[in-house]
């Protein structure tokens, strides 16, 4: 009996090891991919954000320039927050297992080629900058269909609310 157990855990771990070289393969290629994409720079603007929103707190506040240290200090402590919360080092994990669920090894050996390509190089050099400009577009549209929107939205809560009843009627 134990001679069976014996060969069955050996055909188990047989049958691991290549389906662990894989995965390792495969999440070696996404994080190649994630390299080259730049991922790892996804936090970026929420640090320089929150960096810009203390500065702002602190201009606001008509700080003297001898509380600059004070700023600074501040804006570090927010850097490590966001560290712990958003840092590479936590995101990278998630974010690997995020491109393996949804690509193929090959599709990601696939994409590095290609983001190794001028083409791919220009798409890392100008996205950020496109996705903004799309935003920006996007929110410019929005603004006129924002009054539109608000005004049924008033008007349906119009037909939904019931009526008040006169002050008059109230009191008797």
């Amino acid at each position: 009996m134990n001679r069976v157990r014996a060969l069955c855990t050996a055909a188990v771990l047989a049958c691991a090891g290549p389906v662990m070289a894989d995965t390792a393969s495969h999440n070696a290629s996404a994080e190649a991919f994630l390299m080259m994409a730049h991922a790892d720079k996804l936090g970026t603007p929420v640090y320089m954000q929150v960096q810009q929103m203390f500065a702002q707190r602190f201009a606001q506040a008509n700080a003297p320039d001898s509380k600059q240290a004070l700023l600074e200090t501040y804006q570090a402590k927010a850097n490590a927050a966001l560290d712990q919360a958003i840092g590479w080092d936590k995101l990278k994990p998630e974010m690997v297992k995020l491109y393996t669920d949804n690509f193929t090894e090959q599709e990601l050996k696939d994409l590095v080629k290609f983001y190794q390509s001028p083409l791919g190089q220009k798409i890392v050099q100008k996205m950020p900058q496109v996705t903004e400009q799309s935003a920006e577009l996007t929110q410019a549209h929005l603004k006129e269909a924002a009054p539109v929107v608000n005004k049924l939205l008033a008007d349906m809560t119009a037909e939904i609310t019931p009526p008040k009843a006169p002050e008059s009627a109230k009191k008797k």
